[in-house]
């Protein structure tokens, strides 16, 4: 089968087609034939090597031996299952991600656990975009931030691809919306449902949030702050706008958690924990149009597609997701 992998860390030139076999089942596992897959800011850290700088990069070398397929997303179709399978069929139409093994090739095998059927009404690019950015969203208002109807919450990284899904998660809730995006971004994630949209590059978002908020979810990657895992101005500033007793939750600031504790706020780092139920709530929202996953552009599944898809995702400014689509092949 054809995979599309990084044969070195660096430009997206790297990106080279290769031939590498089908892999085997386990009595757990699904193959999916992948129809849609997609790039978030882990994959673009990889290519670029940006995340050999990580001080968690020395834990994991596995994770690093080249040539390296990237992707953790994948929209498809069951075309196997093992033999202890139970919610899938050969034919479903299925959504999910994967810990390892990439999903920029043909045939993608997942474990049951980390996937979902989706509806005919969502298109396998809808599907392709949505597991990490939905997933890191949803678990980071409902089982961290517990979030309730009428509390204020500011997104940082409005126009994102996880800030995005939050937007329109925390206004379905009942929330008062306060988002962070460049002014270019501002009618689009005021039309997600934002109350309140800043422009970080030119006020000073902590003097203009003038009533403190209940919950920070922040999504904006601080270079500083990936770097060394500490929160950054942004990070302070994110607390001076916090009410005693909040919270803050974070998806890039990983020392966050051994922050001193300052006002009685609860501080959560996080990555999303993929599992089948939450996925099909999310499948749910997407079907009855309660969550829409914005696509900013979409590349064929071709070593070339591919290169573009990444030179396009180190581009400013952004909306939502970029997809990379064996539809356009």
């Amino acid at each position: 089968m054809k995979a599309i992998a990084l044969t070195k860390f660096g430009t997206p030139e790297a990106l080279e087609e290769l031939e590498v076999p089908i892999p085997a089942l386990s009595d757990t596992q699904v193959l999916v034939e992948m129809r849609a897959s997609s790039i978030n800011p882990a994959d673009i850290l990889f290519r670029s090597g940006a995340i050999l700088q990580n001080p968690m990069a020395d834990k994991f070398p596995d994770k690093f031996q080249l040539p390296l397929v990237l992707g953790s997303e994948v929209a498809g179709i069951v075309k196997e299952v093992g033999g202890k399978v139970r919610h899938f069929k050969p034919g479903d139409r299925v959504m999910g991600m994967v810990h390892e093994g990439g999903t920029y090739k043909d045939y993608v095998v997942v474990e049951e656990d980390l996937l979902a059927v989706i509806p005919e009404v969502l298109s396998f690019e809808e599907a392709g975009a949505a597991p990490t950015v939905a997933l890191t969203a949803w678990q980071g208002l409902f089982e961290h931030g517990r979030l309730q109807p009428g509390q204020r919450i500011l997104v940082q990284g409005g126009a994102g691809g996880v800030g995005h899904a939050a937007i329109q998660l925390a206004k379905q809730h009942g929330a008062y919306v306060i988002a962070t995006a460049r002014e270019y971004n501002h009618e689009f994630v005021k039309g997600l449902g934002a109350d309140e949209v800043l422009d970080y590059t030119k006020v000073d978002f902590a003097a203009q949030i003038t009533d403190p908020v209940d919950i920070v979810f922040d999504s904006a990657m601080d270079s500083a702050t990936f770097g060394t895992g500490l929160l950054g101005e942004i990070g302070e500033k994110n607390y001076s706008v916090i009410k005693d007793g909040g919270t803050y939750i974070s998806v890039v600031a990983f020392g966050i958690n051994q922050h001193p504790k300052v006002r009685d706020i609860t501080a959560y780092f996080f990555q999303a924990r993929p599992n089948r139920t939450d996925f099909e709530s999310i499948v749910r929202h997407m079907k009855e149009n309660k969550l829409k996953i914005h696509i900013h552009e979409t590349y064929p599944f071709t070593a070339q597609g591919l290169f573009q898809a990444y030179r396009k995702s180190e581009e400013s400014p952004k909306r939502g997701k970029i997809v990379i689509s064996k539809n356009m092949e």
